[in-house]
């Protein structure tokens, strides 16, 4: 059944809920479909296994387990699938369709998640428990909402709003994108108000749930993002700055639970996991728990790997880390087998050859944070030396700290561009930004040209999927397809 139509026809909020559990564990999968809102939302315990049915979607294939990742980096300039067909070749030529499979997938998982949060953020207000952790719960679904709408938002442009659980409406129409973004951003700020500290995130059995700061890191990216667009607000790059000024506050202030750590390779050690750098990541570990087949997609088919080399590193990507950016290149592509290059930034040594494993799936980390701030700083003024902080904290970080960036060898805003594109593929590259960051930066067409593909503007938004065109009359298809 197609997801919008899920959303019309299943009883409001109760086809995911889950059993109780932590946020950090695999919660095994209950049919619920008797409950309903008097019967169910009475407890503490219901408004946990409610808000554990909002994360529970992040971990399927085919959205932050797989698609997140076809979506948002194949077609980038890091990887290629292989075989370079189907629907990931489609997306990495920008030859897709809107009968494309994987974003069927994205669209119907986010509309999925987004129909499990409007449950809680409907019903659990009335449940009589301790109200900080009531609001952190509810925190957590607007937080999820509004990155559930802000994927759909970059991906396909007006899509439609549904705010309210039970919503009858079989045929809701598209709302403008900046409709889109108003909503999000209010959501975000919801979060940023309601959920805890990272401090406590930390110290309590709330691992995987989201933090006050981590809202913030998400506006500052939505703020950031809607800056590039035709729409955009007069005070978004300053916003942007805002957002990521409490984040770094908070940071200096607790170094303890936020930080950028010492050695990039902490950041994907899994002994180290939900380390002092991570703002938000999808919680995946061993089996009967969720696991995470991330590392058997980027390992090559070998009996040492046992993976799917489904993605071949490009090239290029491994060419374009400077000399000395070793530590990084090393993390991030250093798998070799029969003259390719893979992406080993994923990888989990601690399982068997062919094994899913236990990598989370990271959305957010403080290095982010601080070159959004670089970014948002030189949008406001390219003069502003302050603009090369945060980058280079990042870069001396990787062990480039005797090649800082400055006015003497980074002149001009559009040099900085240069090198915050540069920079944000080094590194956060394949953690789901590449190819919002091309488009943000105005790069994404030149890169796609430099493959041999040429993007006209309406393939800068994905078509709204075929299946659903066909089942809502009000549902109008992108310029272009």
């Amino acid at each position: 059944m197609n997801a919008m139509k899920k959303f019309n026809f299943l009883i409001p909020g109760f086809c995911c809920l889950l059993g109780l559990a932590s946020c950090k564990k695999q919660l095994d999968e209950k049919a619920h479909s008797f409950l309903t809102p008097d019967n169910f939302y009475n407890s503490a315990a219901d408004a946990t296994s409610a808000i554990n049915g909002v994360f529970s979607v992040l971990q399927d294939q085919k959205y932050y387990q797989r698609t997140v990742y076809i979506i948002s980096e194949v077609s980038g300039d890091c990887f290629y699938p292989s075989p370079n067909s189907g629907d990931r070749g489609d997306i990495y030529s920008g030859t897709y369709s809107a009968t494309n499979g994987e974003i069927a997938n994205w669209w119907n998982n986010s509309y999925k998640m987004i129909k499990n949060a409007n449950d809680v953020i409907t019903y659990v207000p009335g449940i009589a428990m301790d109200s900080v952790q009531r609001n952190n719960i509810v925190g957590n679904a607007y937080f999820l909402r509004g990155m559930a709408y802000f994927d759909l938002v970059r991906t396909f442009g007006d899509v439609p709003l549904v705010l309210k659980a039970g919503d009858q409406d079989l045929y809701p129409k598209r709302a403008a994108s900046d409709q889109v973004y108003a909503q999000l951003i209010s959501d975000l700020k919801m979060a940023e108000q309601y959920c805890y500290h990272v401090d406590k995130v930390n110290a309590t059995n709330n691992q995987g749930m989201v933090s006050s700061e981590a809202a913030s890191g998400m506006l500052a990216r939505a703020y950031l993002q809607r800056a590039s667009t035709t729409f955009a607000q007069a005070t978004d790059n300053q916003d942007a700055v805002t957002e990521c000024n409490k984040v770094i506050a908070y940071a200096t202030a607790n170094p303890g639970s936020l930080t950028l750590v010492k050695n990039y390779g902490d950041i994907f050690d899994l002994t180290k996991k939900n380390g002092p750098e991570i703002l938000f990541n999808v919680q995946f570990g061993l089996s009967p728990n969720a696991v995470n087949l991330t590392n058997r997609m980027f390992d090559p088919v070998t009996a040492v790997y046992g993976g799917y080399g489904s993605f071949i590193a490009l090239n290029s990507y491994y060419n374009s880390f400077a000399a000395n950016d070793t530590i990084r290149r090393r993390i991030t592509v250093n798998t070799v087998d029969g003259g390719n290059r893979y992406i080993s930034k994923w990888r989990d040594p601690g399982v068997k050859a062919g094994a899913s494993g236990r990598t989370n799936w990271i959305v957010l980390r403080y290095a982010d944070v601080l070159l959004m701030q670089s970014e948002a700083l030189n949008n406001i003024n390219p003069g502003d030396a302050a603009k090369f902080d945060g980058i280079n904290k990042v870069r001396a970080r990787a062990g480039l700290g005797s090649q800082s960036l400055s006015f003497d060898n980074t002149a001009s805003s559009d040099d900085f561009v240069n090198a915050i594109v540069n920079e944000r593929a080094w590194e956060l590259g394949v953690e789901g930004q590449r190819r919002w960051d091309l488009i943000r930066l105005k790069k994404y067409k030149a890169v796609k040209a430099a493959q041999g593909y040429t993007i006209d503007d309406n393939h800068l938004l994905m078509p709204i999927p075929q299946s659903d065109i066909d089942l809502n009359v009000n549902l109008k298809q992108n310029t272009g397809w």
